[in-house]
């Protein structure tokens, strides 16, 4: 009897180990696309009713995977960001045009604008997993996102990128800091040789001062920085941008 209670065990584990996986390569193999909506003055809880109420659902319809919905923490702009997935950029399209053409959306669409556009402008950057990313979509909650964006220096990203592999991730987690997903964009004009982007979490913008100030005076930091610099011939980064964000109540991630 205890050996079958052990083969069940340990099946039970093979089955745990071979579904999660799975949902690696299934995530690494997506194409991503980050879409942020600027919306117009005094409409952003119109727009972000409209995604809650009726364009999730929509999105599904056509087989979009909603991943992420976003509000940064210091909202000037007001900005909805948020990230869709599909198995291929002609799903993309496919998807994309039947929701545009769907009799339900436009009903939504014309009843939202009735008193005017409710969205003043739209960015969207398509991106794939780098072969270090974690892929890491699981809900939490309570927490504080923080959406990083590198401009690497001309023909260094696979150096910013071999750090990352080989110390950075390994040190941001060592400092209290959570990697979520990590990518670089797909199309050469949206920064396919020189852009890395990628999520953290922390318990709180609070918490993450703290744990970047640990990781920036950390001995291991520094050397690796050094080594990674004097290898190049120079610093591999253009700029740092930083950005925290709250999901909002109907983000699968939170």
């Amino acid at each position: 009897m205890k050996k079958i209670f052990a083969f069940i065990a340990i099946l039970m584990v093979s089955i745990l180990s071979t579904k999660s996986t799975f949902a690696q390569n299934d995530a690494a193999s997506r194409v991503y696309e980050m879409r942020v909506y600027y919306a117009t003055p005094g409409n952003l809880e119109v727009l972000i009713g409209r995604f809650r109420n009726h364009t999730i659902k929509l999105f599904e319809k056509h087989g979009m995977k909603h991943e992420g919905f976003w509000l940064p923490v210091d909202n000037k702009d007001n900005k909805l960001v948020y990230v869709l997935s599909y198995p291929s950029r002609e799903a993309r399209e496919k998807s994309w045009k039947n929701f545009s053409a769907d009799v339900d959306w436009n009903k939504v669409r014309l009843e939202t604008i009735k008193n005017g556009e409710i969205v003043g402008k739209v960015e969207s950057t398509f991106l794939k997993t780098t072969d270090f990313s974690m892929n890491n979509m699981k809900s939490v909650g309570d927490r504080v996102f923080e959406l990083r964006t590198y401009k690497a220096t001309p023909d260094h990203l696979p150096n910013l990128l071999a750090r990352f592999r080989d110390h950075t991730v390994k040190l941001f987690e060592k400092f209290g800091m959570t990697n979520i997903i990590y990518w670089t964009p797909t199309d050469k004009e949206q920064g396919a040789d020189d852009m890395l982007i990628y999520f953290l979490t922390h318990k709180s913008k609070e918490a993450a001062a703290v744990s970047f100030k640990n990781f920036g005076g950390s001995p291991e930091w520094n050397e690796v920085k050094k080594a990674s610099e004097e290898k190049a011939g120079g610093t591999l980064t253009v700029y740092v941008k930083s950005e925290f964000m709250m999901p909002v109540d109907f983000s699968p991630l939170k």
